[in-house]
């Protein structure tokens, strides 16, 4: 899975770079994820592209794979005032936390949430965002209705996930609307551990294996090679593409987050390589080591990935 997502999110997957385990529920753990996303986005990106997109009328942006909204929340702020979000997900559990989890945002913010038949809006003084929630299955984009008429189309944590061919597919229907992408936080294959371990090396590539496996969009993930797998077929469809760098950085404060992630990634590379599960349970006890004396770091390499379609005449 990408970025934290255990096996019940969009994707059927299993245990992956920041899967949560089986000890706690997807829904906490992308609470948990959350401000580590935020931070690590790439802010000058996320301003390229709001700068493009129209001010005079609504703003519609499709988010896949949408999970509990951390993604509208994030842009919401950075969109221009009026918007019109579609937001997809396979889970409706997921889709029935967007409105508590947007409410609780809001009300930080001096904004208002109003509960609609399918969706919800967020008014305030800048700011009058509409969001409608979609089940759906994401294993193929055969809806094209879900792509009609969207000036931006984007998703956070998800590139990773899925194959060649359906990379192909979203920049096709990306390009047949002419709309403008942003995906935040792909992992890009590369990740570090203070205090070093000998292990960690061979942790870092069976979990970069694992990614590779099939995550039910479209066969075999592009893992590690997602960014530039993407970056080539939104070139083709003639796209102008960005990539920056948007690494979680996680200190000893983060400690839960961190022992989540050391459990997904133990639990990845198992799954890889059964022979060796008594060197990386051993591996996972060192870490764990590290982390309960208050002394371990980590950084998880991602990239945000933003494209422009050529003007058309």
């Amino acid at each position: 899975m990408a970025d934290g997502r255990p096996p019940d999110s969009d994707a059927p997957k299993g245990a992956s770079l920041h899967s949560a385990g089986a000890s706690l529920h997807l829904a906490e753990w992308l609470e948990l994820r959350e401000p580590a996303d935020h931070a690590a986005r790439s802010t000058a990106l996320t301003r390229s592209v709001a700068d493009s997109l129209p001010v005079d009328g609504p703003v519609q942006v499709l988010d896949l794979a949408t999970g509990t909204g951390s993604n509208v929340r994030y842009l919401m702020a950075h969109l221009p005032r009026n918007q019109r979000w579609l937001v997809a997900d396979r889970s409706p559990e997921l889709l029935s936390l967007q409105l508590d989890r947007a409410a609780a945002w809001a009300s930080t913010r001096g904004h208002r949430v109003h509960a609609g038949d399918n969706g919800f809006r967020v008014t305030g003084e800048h700011l009058d965002c509409h969001v409608e929630t979609l089940q759906r299955d994401l294993g193929a984009l055969d809806d094209g209705e879900m792509f009609a008429g969207r000036h931006l189309v984007t998703a956070s944590a998800l590139l990773d996930l899925v194959s060649e061919p359906w990379l192909r597919s979203l920049a096709a229907r990306c390009s047949d609307v002419g709309a403008s992408v942003l995906f935040a936080l792909t992992y890009n294959g590369q990740s570090t551990c203070a205090p070093v371990e000998d292990a960690d090396e061979l942790i870092r590539d069976l979990l970069n294996r694992h990614q590779k496996t099939d995550k039910g969009l479209g066969g075999p993930a592009a893992g590690p090679d997602a960014v530039t797998c993407a970056e080539r077929c939104f070139t083709d469809m003639g796209y102008r593409v960005r990539v920056e760098a948007s690494d979680w950085e996680l200190a000893p404060a983060d400690r839960e987050l961190q022992r989540q992630l050391i459990d997904g990634w133990a639990d990845a590379a198992r799954e890889r390589a059964p022979d060796l599960t008594s060197t990386i349970a051993s591996w996972q006890r060192r870490r764990m080591a590290h982390l309960d004396a208050g002394q371990s770091r980590i950084i998880v390499r991602h990239h945000d990935l933003a494209a422009w379609p050529p003007v058309r005449p």
